[in-house]
């Protein structure tokens, strides 16, 4: 099989398609008319993070554009800016929020400060009157809350407390006969 280029990924179109193409001029598509108003520099590292993301800590080659437009999205966050990047795949009528952005490093209990922000997300993404709510990177969410390296009673007690304080705003703000919901 021939090498990919170290900053090259093989993208998974949605017809099913697998496609190499650079993680750069993936962002700059993904990103959109933002991508003048950023250094060109930093949108580059951005990428290069994502692809090492991908390569060097999932061990994957192959993702999909939705996969690598939250990764990307993520890392332009935690370098401070708030950018959006556009997913042609996206369906209408969803909305998709990432658990693990949620969680907010400070002095106080990670639980105590995560549940108020996913309420304030939660909320936030009803005012679009979406028809369905997909909620992300759960288990990873669990872990970094409970400081596990690995899946444990204590991680699965706190997955389905998330679980359940979502059903209950949800019924709260009486929006489940209007909106699915997918937590995954």
């Amino acid at each position: 099989m021939i090498q990919l280029h170290h900053d090259y990924l093989l993208i998974q179109t949605s017809t099913g398609e697998t496609i190499p193409c650079s993680a750069e001029l993936v962002a700059n598509e993904l990103i959109g008319n933002a991508a003048s108003q950023i250094d060109p520099a930093l949108v580059r590292q951005a990428a290069a993070a994502v692809v090492h993301y991908f390569k060097h800590d999932l061990a994957r080659t192959a993702v999909s554009i939705a996969d690598f437009s939250l990764a990307l999205e993520r890392v332009l966050r935690t370098l401070g800016l708030d950018v959006r990047t556009s997913d042609p795949q996206q369906e209408e009528g969803v909305s998709v929020s990432d658990l693990r952005d949620l969680i907010t490093e400070s002095e106080v209990a990670l639980e105590l400060a995560f549940f108020p922000e996913l309420r304030n997300e939660l909320q936030n993404q009803l005012t679009h009157s979406p028809d369905l709510l997909r909620f992300e990177g759960l288990r990873g969410c669990v872990k970094h809350l409970l400081g596990a390296r690995r899946w444990s009673g204590r991680c699965q007690n706190l997955n389905d407390q998330i679980v359940e304080f979502i059903r209950q705003c949800l019924r709260r703000d009486g929006k489940t006969d209007t909106c699915g919901l997918v937590i995954r």
